[in-house]
C-alpha cells in the first residue's frame, strides 16, 4: 500500500464523452464544424483588420487580439479533444496536462481583461468623443499588455498550485481536458487551501475585470440617456452592443465553474458546461461583432471588391 501511494504519475488519462458510436460520431462532428468555424471566422476578422486601413482604430485593435486569443484557447482544448475522440485511450503526459492547463488559464485570463479594456475604449468614445484621441496607439498597446500580464500571473499561479499536489498514482480525469477541479479531485493531500486560494484568484480575476466593465457600462449609460435624441441615443448603444452581448456570454458561463464554492463537486456538468466556453464562445465572438457591425460589413464588401472587381458591377 506504501508503494502505492508513492506512486509517481507520469500520465493522465481523459474519461471525456463516454457514448456509444453513433453519438461519438454525431459530437466529432459538431465539435470539429465548431473548431473550423471558430478558426475562419477569427483569422478572418484578424485579416479583414489587418488589410482595411478603415479598421485600424483601438476597438478593432482589441478585437484583433480578442479573436487571436479565442483561437489559441479553444486550439489548446479542442485540438487535442478532436485527436483523441475515437482513441480508447485518452492520454496526456503529465508535462502535456500541465502545459495544457497554463495556456487555458493564460488565453480565458488574458480575455476576461481584454474585455475590460474594450468596455473601457467604448467608454471613452462615449462618454469624451472630443478626447478619445488619447486612446493613442502607445495607450492601446499597454492596455493589451496588461490583459496578458495579468493572464501570465494567473495561469502561473494555477499550474504552480495544482501541480504541486501529491497524484499517488491517481491519473483518470473526469473531463475533456487539464481543468483545475477535476485535477485537484485526483489529489491525494488535503487541497482546502490550495482550492481556497484558487478560488479567491479566480473571483478576483472576475471582479476586478468584471468591476471595471461594470463602471464603464454605468458611465456610458449616463452618457447615454443625456443624448436627448432618440436616434443619437440609438447609434451611441449600438456601438456597444455586440460587447455588452460577448461580456454577458463570457462571464455568465466562467462565473457558473469557477466562482461558485460547489465547482468542485460537480464534475460531470461542469464537463457539459465547459463545451460552451471551450467550443462555442470563441466561435460565436467573430459573429457577434460581424453581424451586429455595419462597418466590418462594410470592411468586408471593400475587400471582396478589391479581390473580386467583378462583384462590384
Amino acid at each position: 500500500m506504501e508503494a502505492k501511494n508513492q506512486t509517481m504519475v507520469t500520465e493522465f488519462l481523459f474519461l471525456g464523452f463516454r457514448n456509444h458510436l453513433p453519438q461519438q460520431i454525431v459530437l466529432f462532428l459538431m465539435f470539429l464544424s465548431f473548431y473550423l468555424v471558430t478558426l475562419v471566422g477569427n483569422l478572418g476578422m484578424i485579416i479583414l483588420i489587418w488589410i482595411d486601413s478603415q479598421l485600424h482604430t483601438p476597438m478593432y485593435f482589441f478585437l484583433s487580439h480578442l479573436s487571436f486569443v479565442d483561437v489559441c484557447s479553444s486550439s489548446t482544448v479542442t485540438s487535442k479533444m478532436l485527436a483523441d475522440f475515437f482513441v480508447e485511450k485518452k492520454t496526456i503526459s503529465f508535462l502535456g496536462c500541465a502545459t495544457q492547463l497554463w495556456f487555458f488559464v493564460l488565453f480565458v485570463t488574458t480575455e476576461s481583461f481584454l474585455l475590460a479594456a474594450m468596455a473601457y475604449d467604448r467608454c471613452m468614445a462615449i462618454c469624451n468623443p472630443l478626447l478619445y484621441t488619447v486612446m493613442s496607439q502607445s495607450v492601446c498597446v499597454q492596455l493589451v499588455i496588461g490583459p496578458y500580464t495579468m493572464g501570465l500571473l494567473a495561469s502561473t499561479t494555477h499550474m504552480a498550485l495544482t501541480f504541486w499536489l501529491p497524484f499517488c498514482g491517481q491519473n483518470v480525469i473526469n473531463h475533456f481536458f487539464c481543468d483545475v477541479s477535476p485535477l485537484l479531485s485526483l489529489a491525494c493531500a488535503d487541497t482546502h487551501i490550495i482550492k481556497l486560494i484558487l478560488f479567491i484568484m479566480a473571483g478576483l480575476v472576475g471582479v476586478l475585470s468584471g468591476l471595471s466593465i461594470l463602471v464603464s457600462y454605468i458611465y456610458i449609460l449616463i452618457a447615454i440617456l443625456s443624448i436627448r435624441s432618440a436616434d443619437g441615443r440609438s447609434k451611441a448603444f449600438s456601438t456597444c452592443s455586440s460587447h455588452l452581448t460577448a461580456v454577458s456570454i463570457m462571464y455568465g458561463t466562467l462565473f457558473f465553474i469557477y466562482v461558485r464554492p460547489s465547482a468542485s463537486f460537480s464534475l460531470d456538468l461542469n464537463k457539459v458546461v465547459s463545451v460552451f466556453y471551450t467550443a462555442v464562445i470563441p466561435m460565436l465572438n467573430p459573429f457577434i461583432y460581424s453581424l451586429r457591425n455595419k462597418e466590418v460589413k462594410n470592411a468586408f464588401r471593400r475587400t471582396l471588391e478589391r479581390k473580386m472587381p467583378l462583384l462590384s458591377k
